[in-house]
């Protein structure tokens, strides 16, 4: 669906000739670029994807070193085919058979790409390993590494989580760039470079395992260990993560050890709007415009977790089933699309019609719905986590996070929570992101487990923060 313009955020630098816009139910931030195209995933079209891919700098990419993939060492696919990129995407989107030997974390193949979005930095895009359900698995993000030298130690890195745009392959970040990640320019230009997963399952094989924390952050953090084998790149083993909406959940889950990356160091965690509260999630969305995410969710954990503990049968009717493979098929706005024509078609239908049964009140279904939920937590960590959301968040509670704070706090997790007042979901994004990015100055600077930092919104007049710190 079309995206409605917006004013270009103070404290944002875009690139000559594009306008900021925030997708109406999404919650990446978005360019409209100089020739005017605009939107996500499947709305942008094979064409979109190619030319970002293959422009003017990579029409002759058989002789020019800068588009062309790097394999490395290890990579062997002699004697089984690659698995081919998923349709209408680049070939760099084929997965070599079999994956290299290592750990996860092993950089597969990465490919320098031109980047008109990008300033001040080259991009990467990257195929490494990750963690699957049951064994190591194919993943696709972004590296944006800042041009110069780098400093002593190497760049610290900023790995992102983004949010909710869908479940396919023509949903990955990846495809579209540097527009992706909210704010990139100013994050390149603070010193740091920026990684970016597209998270398993979009732009590689396998259904994405929509909040699925555990996943999530683990391709969120093992591809910055990924990063570190880019040739000719310095990177330092210090890096924070930061995501919102579903990547706030994201951001939550990756407070914890990640054994396989014993050499990085986790200075700290930015959760933007992080879901949480799950017991409380089915009576929030059934009745709600985004009641479509129940079945992203629905189809994500019976994808990654099994018919068996995720059986869709005890909680939609066999007409909702039969919708589940269209999410694999198109990103957010077609997956509400694809449900609201469900619903349509039965005169007063309703969409709790298709999804009767409130998963948490089914005993296997209440069990995943637990394991994902940040409220759950009962470990503390020494990361330093703070908790941003706009005080009009339309699509999660202010409440919740509330609750998850206090939660948090109880078992001794260090936890700052900055809300500011008049936002949406995802228009909280800009009036707190110098804030942010002056917190995240501040873990790299200092191991002090809270900021005595007070956030301004950019001396902002009209908005007020309500801020809230434990630990």
């Amino acid at each position: 669906m079309p995206c409605p313009r917006a004013s270009t955020p103070s404290g944002f630098d875009p690139a000559p000739g594009n306008s900021w816009v925030h997708g109406a139910f999404h919650d990446r931030v978005h360019y409209v670029g100089p020739t005017g195209w605009q939107g996500s995933g499947s709305e942008m079209g094979v064409s979109v994807m190619l030319r970002r891919h293959f422009g003017p700098v990579c029409a002759a990419a058989s002789v020019l070193v800068l588009c062309a993939s790097v394999l490395s060492p290890g990579v062997a696919s002699a004697g089984k085919p690659d698995i081919p990129a998923p349709p209408g995407l680049p070939s760099f989107y084929s997965v070599p058979q079999p994956l290299p030997k290592g750990p996860v974390g092993t950089l597969i193949k990465s490919e320098v790409v031109p980047d008109a979005n990008l300033v001040g930095a080259t991009m990467h895009i990257v195929m490494y390993k990750s963690k699957g359900p049951k064994k190591a698995v194919p993943v696709t993000g972004m590296v944006a590494i800042p041009n110069g030298t780098p400093p002593a130690g190497g760049w610290p890195v900023v790995t992102w989580g983004h949010g909710t745009n869908g479940m396919a392959d023509v949903c990955a970040p990846s495809l579209q760039g540097a527009s992706q990640v909210p704010g990139i320019n100013n994050l390149i230009a603070a010193g740091y470079a920026v990684t970016a997963s597209d998270y398993q399952g979009e732009g590689t094989p396998g259904l994405m395992p929509y909040v699925v924390g555990a996943s999530a952050a683990e391709d969120t953090v093992m591809i910055v260990k990924a990063a570190h084998s880019l040739p000719g790149v310095s990177l330092s083993p210090n890096y924070v993560v930061w995501g919102h909406s579903e990547g706030g959940q994201t951001a939550m889950f990756s407070i914890y050890d990640h054994k396989y990356a014993p050499k990085l160091n986790l200075r700290g965690v930015v959760a933007g709007a992080p879901p949480s509260q799950f017991s409380l999630l089915y009576d929030f969305l059934v009745t709600s415009p985004f009641d479509y995410y129940l079945m992203m969710v629905a189809g994500s954990y019976n994808s990654y977790y099994g018919s068996t503990k995720a059986p869709l049968s005890a909680i939609m009717t066999p007409q909702a089933v039969s919708l589940i493979p269209q999410l694999d098929n198109g990103c957010s706005s077609y997956v509400q699309g694809v449900v609201n024509a469900a619903v349509a078609t039965t005169p007063h239908m309703l969409f709790s019609d298709l999804i009767p049964k409130n998963p948490f009140t089914v005993a296997s279904w209440a069990k995943l719905f637990s394991a994902n939920d940040p409220a759950a937590f009962t470990k503390k960590t020494k990361t330093p986590l703070l908790i941003i959301q706009g005080g009009n968040d339309e699509q999660i509670p202010v409440i919740s996070t509330q609750i998850l704070q206090g939660q948090l706090c109880k078992i001794g997790q260090p936890v700052e929570r900055w809300v500011y007042s008049g936002q949406s979901h995802a228009g909280v994004i800009a009036p707190s992101f110098d804030d942010m990015v002056h917190w995240i100055g501040d873990r790299f600077a200092s191991t002090s487990t809270v900021d005595p930092y007070v956030p301004t919104a950019d001396s902002s007049n009209t908005i007020t923060i309500d801020q809230k710190t434990c630990g």
